[in-house]
């Protein structure tokens, strides 16, 4: 009786692998085409450049008069940049739509896909926005919102 054991050098046999068949299928199922359209889809989605991966940086300053806004959005055109006023609560969002278009006249392969990426902020105020009040200004990649302060009625105590 003969004992081949896979560390044995006279054995001429190659162990059996447990998992070829399991990785085999693996490769198949992630190679056919829905599958392998859905993972390059995700691909490009981490692939494309915006500048706003986890949000864009906000500051805001409190002066005597009014609260500064300060939004830093460089390569964001103006037309892309919206302000949204609820209450006491301002939102700056950004939104990039573009067409792009692959051509290959030789393999007469055409390909156009629409990318739209939006990123926003919402910075929260002590009191409620008057939306007449307020001022914004867009320069070199800065958005400035200006928010006046509003002033209560000051109550005298007896």
């Amino acid at each position: 009786m003969s004992s081949n054991l896979p560390s044995d050098k006279n054995n001429s046999k190659m162990p059996l692998d447990p998992f070829a068949d399991f990785r085999k299928a693996m490769n198949e199922f992630f190679n056919e085409k829905p599958i392998r359209g859905f993972l390059q889809s995700i691909d490009e989605f981490f692939k494309t450049p915006f500048p706003f991966e986890g949000g864009f940086h906000v500051d805001t300053v409190e002066t005597e008069d009014e609260y500064i806004v300060s939004a830093e959005l460089p390569g964001v055109k103006k037309e892309q940049i919206h302000l949204n006023i609820t209450g006491n609560y301002l939102t700056i969002s950004v939104e990039n739509k573009e067409l792009e278009t692959a051509e290959d006249s030789r393999n007469q392969i055409y390909q156009r896909k629409f990318v739209r990426q939006q990123s926003s902020r919402t910075i929260s105020l002590p009191h409620t926005i008057n939306e007449k009040m307020i001022k914004a200004s867009y320069r070199d990649g800065l958005l400035r919102v200006r928010i006046p302060r509003e002033r209560g009625k000051m109550i005298e105590i007896d």
